[in-house]
């Protein structure tokens, strides 16, 4: 399969958007912002060894009716890199501290692997900092030693030796289609890659594929269970780090749950089909979507 040529900057350019710094607490944090403040505030979290640009495909769409912040997590992208192992708390913490620095009490949390895992845990343990909720291909509910073998084999890969090739592979991991993987997505990735206090910062991010750092950051059924924000789940049918049924036991644990599988598409459904991922987030957020009830099941074909 082969695509038209895609770019970073073709997804932003027609984007009234800013990128900087926000100084959150202690945390120097890189963001792409789109929307203004007088809209509803919403976080974008990506997932391990990921960066902002992993959302330039939505933040268009989200900005018509959200105050979007697209952030680094630190120990990624161009954020703060701490010299110590990074657990869901420190993400928690950095999370907390970027809402508090935006002078914003509640937001609207979109999170894809990592930041599903980080946004399920502070909608557990922090209710009164969140709107509704979006899990996307979540993390931090499953423990699978191959699949945790296998990414922190590729992103170590690609923190030694940020080769064109190796930072290519680690991508493609992501994505149903690996054509999807431009040269230009290569080359944004690579040049994280390539700062020079990327190998201790990937050995950092990597300690969640740790088991026993893993086992004790899990997010429990009980936690699942006490979430009382509106969620949902987004799962899809080629999502490499489990199959669609943990999706549907994740939602069928939250008491105001709802899954949306999308077909043909990885562990990134938010840029591999950006169309189907922002048509089905949108109604979410919006309430669009309130004839469903707790548990409901929908799948949504996307591209071809």
């Amino acid at each position: 399969m082969t695509h038209p040529y895609t770019s970073v900057w073709n997804d932003l350019n027609q984007v009234e958007f800013s990128q900087g710094f926000l100084q959150a607490g202690p945390y120097r944090t890189r963001y792409l912002h789109a929307g203004d403040s007088s809209k509803p505030t919403l976080l974008l979290l990506h997932g391990i060894t990921g960066h902002t640009e992993a959302y330039v495909r939505n933040l268009q769409v989200h900005a018509e009716h959200f105050d979007v912040w697209a952030i680094d997590f630190i120990g990624h992208g161009y954020s703060s890199k701490p010299d110590h192992p990074l657990e869901i708390k420190h993400y928690i913490d950095q999370v907390q501290h970027v809402l508090d620095e935006l002078g914003t009490e509640k937001a609207y949390f979109s999170g894809e692997s990592l930041g599903g895992w980080v946004t399920a845990r502070l909608a557990a343990s922090h209710p009164d900092r969140v709107e509704r909720i979006a899990l996307n291909t979540m993390g931090g509910t499953m423990a699978n030693p191959k699949v945790m073998e296998r990414l922190y084999t590729l992103s170590m890969e690609a923190a030694k030796d940020p080769s064109w090739e190796r930072v290519k592979a680690r991508l493609e991991w992501l994505m149903a289609d690996p054509t999807m993987v431009t040269d230009d997505l290569i080359r944004t990735r690579q040049a994280i890659f390539q700062q020079p206090d990327w190998l201790e910062a990937c050995k950092m991010n990597m300690a969640l594929q740790d088991p026993e750092v893993r086992a004790r950051n899990m997010v429990t059924d009980d936690e699942l269970r006490s979430i009382q924000a509106e969620a949902l789940v987004i799962w899809t049918t080629k999502d490499p780090s489990g199959p669609v049924d943990e999706g549907r036991r994740i939602a069928s644990l939250l008491p105001n749950g709802h899954l949306e599988v999308i077909e043909n598409c990885g562990h990134w459904p938010q840029y591999e089909d950006a169309a189907t991922f922002n048509r089905i987030h949108l109604d979410f957020l919006l309430g669009r979507a309130e004839n469903t009830t707790a548990g409901d099941i929908r799948v949504s074909a996307g591209r071809e």
